[in-house]
């Protein structure tokens, strides 16, 4: 029989119900005054079993290594939360609980069976890390019903029924990895950067999960995002098949301002923080706010970016960084693209390997990505995407046509390398006092255009917005700070992979605005006119 289909809007068939009711069945808590007690899920915990053991509708048993939704999901939350403890218990599951679809039951519900030989990799980047989830799996074991399930444990290795085991690994364990997994537990991946051997630990694991239908968890603080990490990888994917929970606080909280701090912690420990009643006796969480507000605010005095991901939850640059977390998207507006009305344009084109992309900007200083092929693309450029790895380049000029054809533009300030020849193309078309060269390896003049756009981001009273384009979002955020001589600086980026292009395509559109305004040119189209040609388009 197939999957009943959905009672309420939005439900979906789930093994998560199942698995979560044997948790609390055969789980214990670990440690502390409480230990030995069954181990109770909360709210969070089971959402995110929920969406991880969620089923395609038209799951087949026969075919059960593709029924799932999710092939990985990750799980982001600040210390303390109870990360550790909660993936233990996923383990015990995942070891000799129902978590394998077995097909749908005469009432059209989900069932589950335990795997026939469990292999399950907790993994983390050393001994010490994988030993926060291996010393909870230990006692939630031995103290509780799964010991009579589960008898042969020890410091290094589970042996389980049916042949199969658990074992602890690291970068370091190489022979170890490439066998065939069914379960693989990693435990803070925001800490292993893109490039580096945990990166190819971490691949080499998913690789392995492909051969059994097995599947991996994620579990991790915020990350560095000047790392390129495996988990900031993993959120930034968006690929259907992975699926990221990770509680954020409103935007416009600031994390050194102690009153939204305090609002902060309350949002993203959420369950986890300790209630007491009336009597001062617990009734709900462990995690007392006061003491995480006291250790918090003395890491604030020191790393605030630091302090944020660990117990804000919030990713961020770290030092370095452009621009704080918050502070582009408290500017963001959502309007509907004007046409035909001034703008200024800011271009930063690449060829092979950076991204080219065009911003323009209103004169109430609105920036935004314009559209071109009749409104069907953005003007952002990734090489990646294009035949032999290349920024199509009679695509960016028709899309320039396209934006002169559709606004009055005033100013447009373009990057010069690698794109003089098409500069040159456009002047002689547009005219050499509307398209100018504006190179960005001026450091004085790039200086004080960063200057000037960022403080008109970060000034609360400025009329600066912009919209909603991610891409746009994810280059600011990459962007850092490099220091030049005099106490000037350019903007550059922690890896080859985090991308920044589009931030200076932004700084350039925004500069022209503020030229033009200076200048009195604040353009001379006064009705609109709408291009209903795409020109040059190959």
């Amino acid at each position: 029989m197939p999957w009943r289909a959905p009672e309420y809007a939005g439900e979906f068939p789930s093994l998560g119900w199942q698995v979560g009711e044997w948790i609390e069945e055969h789980c214990v808590i670990p440690d502390r005054e409480f230990a030995g007690d069954p181990y109770l899920l909360t709210d969070e915990m089971w959402t995110f079993l929920v969406h991880h053991y969620r089923l395609k509708p038209d799951a087949n048993p026969h075919a059960w290594e593709t029924a799932w939704q999710h092939t990985r999901s990750m799980l982001v939350r600040p210390q303390k939360w109870g990360k550790s403890p909660f993936i233990a218990a996923m383990i015990c599951a995942e070891a000799v609980g129902p978590v394998v679809f077995a097909g749908w039951d005469a009432d059209g519900e989900p069932v589950g069976r335990p795997w026939p030989t469990a292999i399950i990799q907790p993994t983390a980047s050393s001994e010490d890390q994988t030993d926060n989830v291996y010393k909870a799996l230990l006692p939630m074991i031995d103290l509780g019903p799964l010991a009579d399930v589960i008898p042969d444990t020890g410091q290094t290795r589970i042996n389980l029924p049916g042949g199969g085991w658990i074992e602890p690994v690291t970068s370091k364990a190489l022979s170890r990895l490439g066998a065939r997994v069914t379960f693989v537990p990693q435990d803070e991946p925001g800490t292993w950067p893109g490039g580096s051997q945990l990166e190819w630990l971490a691949d080499t694991q998913y690789r392995g999960l492909a051969g059994t239908g097995g599947r991996a968890v994620l579990i991790t603080n915020g990350w560095n995002l000047a790392e390129n990490s495996v988990a900031q990888q993993l959120a930034e994917s968006g690929e259907s098949d992975v699926y990221v929970d990770h509680t954020r606080a409103p935007v416009n909280l600031s994390y050194t301002n102690k009153a939204d701090r305090q609002r902060i912690h309350k949002i993203v420990y959420g369950d986890s923080a300790l209630k007491l009643n009336r009597n001062g006796v617990r009734v709900s969480g462990w995690v007392n706010l006061e003491r995480i507000e006291s250790d918090a605010a003395k890491l604030i005095k020191r790393d605030p970016n630091q302090a944020g991901r660990f117990f804000g939850n919030i990713p961020s640059m770290g030092s370095g960084a452009w621009l704080q977390p918050g502070q582009w998207e408290a500017k963001l507006q959502v309007r509907d693209r004007p046409k035909g009305v001034p703008v200024c344009a800011g271009f930063d084109g690449s060829d092979v390997d950076d991204w080219t992309g065009i911003r323009l900007e209103t004169f109430d200083q609105h920036q935004f990505t314009p559209v071109y092929h009749n409104g069907s693309r953005r003007t952002i450029w990734n090489p990646a995407v294009w035949p032999a790895h290349r920024v199509p380049r009679a695509e960016v000029m028709a899309a320039w046509d396209e934006i002169f054809a559709n606004y009055d533009v005033v100013r447009a300030y373009l990057d010069p390398p690698l794109w003089g020849s098409e500069i040159s193309h456009l002047q002689g078309k547009y005219g050499d006092k509307v398209v100018i060269e504006w190179p960005t390896y001026r450091v004085k003049p790039m200086h004080a255009a960063l200057e000037r756009i960022k403080t008109d981001i970060i000034n609360e009273t400025s009329q600066f917005s912009h919209d909603d384009c991610q891409f746009t979002a994810i280059h600011m955020r990459n962007a850092v700070e490099r220091a030049r001589t005099g106490n000037t600086y350019i903007l550059g980026k922690a890896s080859d992979q985090q991308k920044i292009d589009l931030s200076m395509s932004s700084t350039l559109a925004h500069e022209a605005v503020l030229d033009a305004i200076a200048a009195g040119d604040l353009g001379k189209r006064k009705t609109p006119q709408v291009s209903t040609t795409f020109f040059g388009f190959n």
